[in-house]
């Protein structure tokens, strides 16, 4: 007898189709049948060692967040309900350009430095990999959700050119095609790049072009954070375009968003760009999270010169008053290349984390709340902040539009991911919260998707752009990696004031057909693997 029956759920089964009603066994971490409307035909109804009782709720596949930064909390937090109780099955890591494979010994100590913003410094976390395959070989131990991972350029670029600002020579560029070739091969399904972050910022697009040609020979695509959501924006998506183009590449375009007052409204121009390019044959995709604010690291908000060398340099150039003040002329007056190149208005920075903790104070207010209550100026604020913490705060930058956010959500190839960073005593609540967000209220409350277009919106399509046969819809011989939700109840718990709150209307999600969520909590199953790339 088959190991668990859904009965009378409504599926929503990730393609788009009008929902229908229907028995769904799975058994073997498979869905072996379905049954449309098994009551009212009268037919003999599929039994199971388990039956759950779907009354009033939707049977979706499990939902795929395209941009995660779980990178170390997958490893180190075994609960991780900010994901598996949003109904995420599969994350997607090595976002932005930098994450912890490919490295040596040297180059992980500076990834680990560049980026404790996002994950922490990762004292808790046992690096006892180098390689992708060694990274991915540690996730299949046992994690809560499934994970893939994208090769992220500017770690290749540490490991093989370092962090100067300078073009790589023939012989560094060959070192970089080898080690996304071993990635791929080892079951990265791309690469990403952050054309905001040293040290990826510092590649050409002849550069890029060529490790996206290798991309291309595996299968994988490419994912960059581009060079701006602000002043130039278009031109950055046109850059992409471009290149991926030239290199035969997929294009999966990161938090695809125009940003600033300089873009108040122009998502149409965009979308006009990407519509252009996909109707000239084209391989595109994107994601979103459903939030205006954007969130980073204060560090990247400085210029590219000023981070060349890597965070020991940086910290240096901050000490050095002639230099920070360079530094700040560059954010306040010409608009630096780490702010997309437009003055940095502190009003709009909100600190959302410090690694020590004796710097709390900060937490939840704009530098220039903290400016004011200490009569200097916000870059003092700022500036102290950055060398007392050695680079690790956080932050919330409000610079985003809401008609631009719902136009993007809107297009033919757009996906979801939550770009969530788990760390900081107030993080960005997407990273609790994308995912019934959008269910609840852009599907329920404004009627912005259909609830099969936005289903479908984060299963089927990203299924797609991962090329995973059998993930991605409700199907028979598909995975069952599932999600039960309450249309009528799901929503974000988590806010800007309390982002660490829970959902609600989400009482059951599977991995593997496992119970991860199980009558509204958190069971002690890990079901989650590494999802490899398959060269093709």
């Amino acid at each position: 007898m088959e190991e668990l029956v859904i009965r009378d759920a409504d599926v929503v089964d990730g393609s788009g189709a009008p929902s229908y009603r229907a028995d769904v066994v799975v058994d073997g971490g498979r869905i072996v049948s379905i049954v449309k409307e098994a009551a009212d035909a009268g037919c003999q109804r599929p039994k199971a060692r388990r039956e759950l009782d779907a009354e009033g709720l939707v049977l979706a596949p499990g939902f795929i967040d395209m941009h995660a930064h779980s990178d170390l909390a997958l490893l180190r937090d075994p609960d991780h309900s900010a994901k598996a109780a949003q109904g995420v099955t599969l994350e997607v890591l090595g976002q932005d350009g930098l994450s912890y494979a490919p490295v040596d010994d040297r180059t992980l100590g500076e990834v680990r430095r560049a980026i404790a913003g996002w994950n922490g410094p990762g004292d808790d976390v046992d690096f006892d990999w180098r390689s992708v395959g060694e990274y991915l070989d540690r996730l299949d131990r046992g994690i809560a959700v499934n994970a893939a991972y994208l090769i992220p350029q500017g770690t290749v670029r540490a490991l093989a050119v370092g962090w100067e600002d300078r073009a790589a020579t023939p012989a560094e560029l060959d070192r970089m095609r080898r080690l996304v070739a071993e990635g791929m091969e080892q079951g990265a399904v791309g690469m990403s790049s952050g054309l905001t972050y040293t040290p990826g910022m510092y590649a050409e697009g002849a550069e890029l072009t060529e490790l996206c040609r290798v991309v291309a020979s595996y299968g994988g695509y490419y994912c960059p954070h581009h060079r701006s959501y602000g002043a130039g924006a278009l031109e950055a998506y046109e850059e992409m375009v471009a290149l991926t183009r030239e290199a035969g590449c997929p294009l999966h375009l990161a938090h695809a968003t125009m940003n600033f007052g300089v873009n108040k409204g122009r998502a149409p121009e965009l979308l006009a760009l990407l519509d252009d390019a996909l109707d000239a044959g084209a391989d595109i995709s994107l994601d979103t999270y459903p939030y205006t604010p954007g969130c980073t690291t204060l560090v990247a908000l400085l210029p590219s010169w000023a981070s060349e060398g890597g965070p020991e340099e940086v910290l240096r150039r901050l000490a050095d008053d002639d230099t920070a003040e360079r530094i700040r002329h560059h954010l306040e007056v010409t608009g630096s290349d780490g702010c997309h190149g437009v003055p940095v208005e502190w009003e709009t920075i909100e600190i959302s984390g410090v690694g020590d903790p004796a710097l709390g104070a900060y937490v939840g207010r704009t530098v220039l709340e903290s400016a004011r209550a200490r009569g200097a100026s916000p870059w003092t604020v700022a500036r102290e902040l950055l060398l007392k913490d050695r680079l690790a705060p956080t932050i919330l930058q409000h610079v985003g539009h809401e008609e631009n956010v719902r136009a993007i959500m809107r297009h033919r190839v757009h996906t979801g991911g939550s770009d969530g960073i788990l760390q900081g005593a107030k993080p960005h609540p997407r990273a609790y919260g994308t995912f019934p967000h959008y269910l609840g209220h852009y599907v329920r409350e404004l009627g912005v998707l259909s609830l099969e277009e936005c289903v479908a919106h984060l299963t089927s399509r990203p299924a797609a752009r991962l090329r995973l046969p059998d993930r991605g819809l409700v199907r028979e011989g598909y995975k069952a990696d599932l999600v039960l939700f309450d249309p009528g109840t799901v929503a974000a718990g988590s806010t800007f004031a309390e982002p660490r709150t829970l959902p609600t209307g989400i009482p059951y999600v599977l991995v593997d057909g496992r119970f991860v969520i199980e009558d509204g909590r958190r069971t002690d199953v890990l079901a989650g693997r590494a999802v490899r790339g398959t060269p093709r």
